[in-house]
C-alpha cells in the first residue's frame, strides 16, 4: 500500500499554538519498512495519527493508494500497534485476538485465523492465559497478533516496544523482522532507538525538533539480518547520529555513499 504525504503540517490549537509539523513530504512504496526517528516532542505520532485518520492535518495532504485516510480507514485497511497493548483483561489471549477479528472482518471470511496468528508470535500455549498473567512481552506479541488478523496492508506502529527491557526488545526486533519479510505490509515505524531503526527498516526518516521537519531520509541497503560489526552498519550509525545532532544533509549523503 503506497503512502503519500505532501506538504503536511499541523498546528495543535489550545491558548498558545503549538507546531507539530512543518511542510512534511515523503513517499512510501508499497511494502516499505520505514522508521521515524528523531527527538521527543517532534511530531512523529501525530504524523502517525494524521495517517491513521485520528487527526486532521492543518495544512497539506496524506493518500494512501491515492485515497484519503478516511476512506483507507474505513476499508479497515490500516492496523496501529502502540506502546501499551490495550488488551481487555476479562478476556483471554485467544479471545482477544478472536474480537479483533470479528471487527475487523465484518464483511469477509478472515483469511488469518486467530489461533494461526497466536503461533505466529509464540503465544500458541498461552491461548488460555488471560493479560494479567503475561509479561510485559509477552502482551505485545499477544498486540502483535491481534493486529495481524486484522490483515491490514498499512501498519502504524508507535514504539510498540520501547516499555519492554532491552532483552525482550531484541527478541521481539528479530521476530517482528520475520513476520513483515513474510507478509510485507507498509509499515511507518515511530522510535527513539538509532539501534532498532537500523535493524528494521528500509529508510530512516529523520526529523528536527518541533516543529518536525524531515532533515534526513537514509536508505538502509544492507541485507538482514543486520551485523552490527559490518562496516557500512557502522557507517550508517554514524549517519543517523549525526543527522540528530543537526549536521547539514550535504554531509550525510557523502556518508550514505561512502
Amino acid at each position: 500500500m503506497r503512502l503519500s504525504v505532501d506538504n503536511l503540517s499541523h498546528v495543535f490549537n489550545g491558548g498558545a499554538d503549538r507546531h507539530a509539523l512543518e511542510q512534511i513530504s515523503f513517499t512510501v512504496e508499497d511494502g516499505q519498512f520505514v522508521a521515524l526517528l528523531g527527538p521527543s516532542g517532534c511530531g512523529k505520532s501525530t504524523l502517525l495519527r494524521l495517517c491513521a485518520n485520528l487527526l486532521q492535518p492543518s495544512g497539506g495532504r496524506i493518500e494512501i493508494e491515492g485515497k484519503s485516510p478516511v476512506e483507507v480507514a474505513r476499508r479497515r485497511q490500516i492496523a496501529w500497534l502502540a506502546q501499551s497493548p490495550a488488551l481487555l483483561p476479562w478476556l483471554t489471549a485467544a479471545q482477544n485476538v478472536e474480537l479483533a477479528c470479528r471487527f475487523h472482518n465484518l464483511d469477509r471470511e478472515p483469511r488469518l485465523l486467530p489461533q494461526h496468528a497466536l503461533d505466529m508470535v509464540g503465544l500458541a500455549d498461552a491461548a488460555g492465559v488471560y493479560p494479567a498473567a503475561l509479561s510485559g512481552g509477552m502482551q505485545q506479541r499477544l498486540a502483535l497478533a491481534r493486529l495481524l488478523t486484522q490483515e491490514a496492508a498499512l501498519w502504524l506502529m508507535d514504539e510498540p516496544f520501547a516499555a519492554l527491557d532491552e532483552l525482550t526488545r531484541e527478541r521481539l526486533t528479530v521476530e517482528l523482522a520475520d513476520i513483515w519479510g513474510r507478509l510485507r505490509p507498509t509499515v511507518l515505524w515511530v522510535t527513539h532507538n538509532i539501534y532498532e531503526a537500523l535493524r528494521l527498516a528500509d529508510r530512516v526518516l529523520v526529523f528536527s525538533p518541533a516543529p518536525g521537519r524531515i532533515v534526513a531520509d537514509i536508505n538502509v541497503n544492507l541485507p538482514r539480518p543486520r551485523v552490527e560489526s559490518d562496516p557500512a552498519y557502522q557507517q550508517l550509525l554514524k549517519t543517523l547520529r549525526a543527522a540528530l545532532q543537526g549536521q547539514p544533509v550535504q554531509i550525510l549523503e557523502w556518508a550514505v555513499s561512502c
